[in-house]
């Protein structure tokens, strides 16, 4: 077995969750959050650590909820994901700055921790064991490739939508099962049965990222570098742009220094963006346990 390490982004504020702190809310009949079916899953599928990327402040409400009773089952670690976490050089030009600067610093800032394949998930997003079983094969694998091969766990637009209000997800095209462009889509709202956004509906069967990511080491002297260029040319007074996962990801691409397969899960998704989501969470577990998927008690 190879070593692969499953990382967790977990240092969202969750403004939209309408207080609490969302990745910690119980959804299993026995007080279980999302993390803990994220993590039995990547466990059965061969993932042998788990990287936390939290706030620093989360610390110890993280460590007593789940840490404490993960670390019985598999290898944990703790990234922290701060505002003023960039280069010294910044650091006055952004001083007014209140949030994180988003997904590519959340991977960012494990640089000194993962040396091994990993694989990056939301702690909000339940994905489902296959797409644990096929990232894990695919990072496990050599690769021939003049690029840096990465991979994308793909799900259905339609699969990823809430009633409850818009949702941010990255819309695919793909050809032979490869990404070639991915656009960070903002506020898709789910009315009368189609995806709308600004005006424009949006086919219900397009392929979209739920940021699960196949990812390898070297990827981090890419972010390193490009947070750097993301910094300097960002306007001091813009205290809301995020440097991105995916945005990261279709720049490399249109560059040509990565490839991206896409793989599929056939599994069910479901996530909490909004605090309504939360019951048609735990109705989706809890007949996922009714079908045998998982034990009452994990």
């Amino acid at each position: 077995m190879k070593d692969v390490t499953l990382v967790v982004m977990a240092a969202g504020i969750g403004s939209r969750f309408g207080g609490g702190i969302k990745q910690l809310e119980p959804m299993g009949p026995n007080g279980e959050i999302i993390m803990d079916y994220s993590i039995h899953d990547a466990i059965q599928a061969g993932f042998t650590k788990v990287v936390f990327v939290i706030r620093k402040d989360l610390e110890k409400d993280f460590d007593e909820i789940i840490g404490q009773r993960i670390k019985k089952k598999i290898h944990v670690e703790y990234a922290f994901q701060e505002i003023d976490n960039i280069p010294e050089k910044y650091s006055k030009k952004f001083k007014d700055r209140t949030k994180p600067w988003g997904t590519g610093q959340a991977i960012l800032v494990c640089k000194n921790l993962v040396h091994e394949p990993f694989l990056v998930i939301n702690a909000d997003d339940y994905y489902g064991k296959e797409a644990y079983k096929v990232a894990y094969h695919y990072l496990v694998q050599e690769h021939q490739s003049h690029t840096l091969p990465l991979c994308m766990v793909g799900f259905v637009l339609k699969n990823t939508l809430s009633e409850n209000g818009g949702v941010t997800r990255g819309i695919c095209k793909e050809e032979n099962h490869k990404l070639v462009d991915i656009t960070e889509t903002h506020n898709i709202e789910y009315i009368d049965k189609k995806a709308i956004c600004e005006g424009k509906e949006l086919d219900l069967n397009s392929v979209v990222s739920m940021n699960m990511w196949g990812l390898y080491p070297e990827l981090f002297d890419y972010l390193e570098n490009g947070f750097d260029q993301f910094l300097h040319q960002l306007d001091e007074n813009d205290l809301k742009a995020e440097y991105l996962l995916p945005t990261i990801i279709d720049d490399l691409l249109k560059e040509g220094k990565v490839s991206v397969e896409i793989l599929k899960s056939h599994d069910s998704w479901f996530g909490v963006t909004y605090k309504e989501d939360k019951e048609d969470v735990k109705e989706n577990i809890r007949l996922l346990i009714e079908k045998g998927v998982y034990p009452a008690k994990i």
